[in-house]
């Protein structure tokens, strides 16, 4: 999970991308890289944190141009303390190419293998990014011819790249002189959004981001969802083509963008994050009436934010009280991004208190939006009980996460997931809960494509059913084992 945008602008686009980028800090707070072009030239600035830490005036001032990109990281690849693997990447030839990425790809160990030995490409970091640019340039040097450059050697070199590429990826790149090139993996895994505005005499101005509310933010058009396997250039003078470069695309989406990654005032794939949560709100409290002894429960508590949705339709569909107990410190990161259990465990307390006068001699029932490691889970439950709580039913509006998520989520290994070869009565007793309930998967996928086109989620972390094809259990351990190493 990262976050992306890309600008081609009649202005200088520096101070644009850095405000697209604040608003997508939700989405990574390990690094940050922005690139501009001015002309031919490049210009990169990249730093270890947040955005508003990573850059100052000066940074800004050599940003120069009116096209550029930017990235936010959350790493699910590499070492997430090495600045060496922030992105963009940049690659010299063809033409000069930077790129940001959010997804991970499965097949790096054969892509690193043709890369070196057939292509003759060295790599300098264990990033997939590093991968993905350096196909894209293999493959755009073998459609140029003469000096003239085209979107359709672009286009013809996205089809020769899907065909090589396996995994998620929604991917911006400025090509040195010519202009932006978007494109997103066949399954539309990771989301990427087109919009423009008017540039008064001088014609239009393009934007492509993870999340739409960055569009909204900057006063532009939503114009379309990029399609699965689709790429969209755009010439630095603002012309827009497009073209569908993979053989049989199919929208399948991350289900975890609406359970929790994306914000609620975006809507992705012609579905909105905010009425999706609403929704597992619904269909969980119909789960919780089933289950869950109801006289039991005195209040609703949210564990904010994410999860105040799904926990405000609880309380109503129930007709029980909704009340907030939990105060949030917004400026501690959000827990489950953080790498490592030992700084998601510290960080819990941090980020929330337990507010006594809310709990004490009460039945709560706390709605989350998912439960993944349960470091968090059981700091909560504890809270609430060192609060005064006087029994905690603990509830989760996705299903159990049993499996690894390879497509850009940080759950690589089944062992620190606390439902992984776990019954539900026994991953209460570990959170300390006195009852647990989470949402069915079809009702979590209903919930999230009701009233939409989509027709179907990549649920692979509740399954165990990988929509690529390729995730082998084979892969899955040689991931787990490299993680460990």
């Amino acid at each position: 999970m990262c976050g992306i945008v890309g600008i081609v602008s009649s202005l200088p686009v520096n101070q644009q991308v850095y405000d697209s980028l604040s608003l997508l800090q939700h989405r990574g707070q390990d690094s940050t890289g922005i690139a501009t072009a001015d002309g031919d030239t490049f210009h990169i600035q990249k730093a270890k944190g947040q955005v508003r830490e990573a850059y100052r005036t000066r940074d800004m001032r050599s940003l120069l141009g009116t096209m550029g990109l930017g990235h936010v990281r959350y790493a699910t690849k590499g070492n997430a303390g090495n600045e060496e693997e922030a992105q963009p990447f940049y690659v010299n030839a063809p033409y000069g190419i930077i790129l940001v990425h959010n997804g991970n790809l499965t097949n790096t160990r054969e892509l690193t293998q043709e890369l070196f030995h057939v292509d003759r490409r060295h790599l300098n970091t264990s990033s997939d990014t590093e991968l993905l640019v350096n196909v894209l340039a293999n493959e755009l040097q073998d459609q140029v011819s003469g000096k003239d450059f085209s979107p359709d050697q672009a286009f013809n070199a996205i089809s020769r790249l899907h065909k090589r590429v396996e995994g998620s990826y929604a991917a911006i790149a400025l090509i040195a002189g010519h202009g932006l090139l978007a494109f997103r993996d066949p399954f539309g895994i990771r989301p990427l959004i087109l919009g423009k505005r008017s540039a008064g005499l001088v014609g239009e101005e393009w934007i492509v981001a993870s999340e739409s509310l960055v569009l909204e933010h900057g006063g532009y058009e939503v114009v379309r969802d990029i399609a699965p396997g689709e790429a969209v250039f755009i010439a630095m003078d603002g012309e827009m083509t497009s073209k569908q470069c993979a053989d049989n695309p199919r929208l399948i989406p991350c289900s975890f963008e609406y359970v929790y990654l994306a914000r609620p005032d975006s809507i992705m794939n012609g579905i909105s994050v905010y009425d999706a949560r609403l929704r597992l709100g619904d269909r969980l409290a119909d789960t919780i009436a089933t289950y869950a002894p109801m006289g039991d429960i005195d209040v609703v508590m949210p564990i904010p934010d994410s999860s105040r949705p799904a926990a405000m339709q609880v309380a109503r569909k129930l007709g029980i009280e909704y009340r907030e107990g939990f105060y949030k410190n917004r400026y501690v990161g959000r827990t489950f991004i953080m790498p490592g259990q030992a700084e998601r465990k510290k960080s819990v307390k941090q980020k929330l208190n337990a507010m006594s006068s809310e709990f004490k001699g009460k039945n709560i029932l706390i709605v989350d939006d998912s439960i993944v490691r349960g470091t968090t889970s059981k700091e909560i439950v504890q809270m609430a009980r060192e609060a005064g709580a006087n029994k905690v039913t603990f509830t989760s509006a996705a299903p159990p996460v049993r499996y690894p998520h390879v497509y850009g989520i940080n759950m690589p290994t089944r062992q620190e997931l606390v439902a992984h070869n776990r019954k539900i009565p026994e991953i209460a007793m570990e959170l300390g809960a006195d009852h647990l309930i989470y949402q069915e998967v079809a009702d979590m996928e209903a919930a999230i494509i009701e009233g939409s086109d989509v027709t179907a989620l990549e649920m692979s972390c509740f399954t165990g059913d990988y929509v690529t094809g390729t995730v082998s259990p084979e892969y899955l351990s040689w991931v787990e084992s490299n993680q460990a190493s």
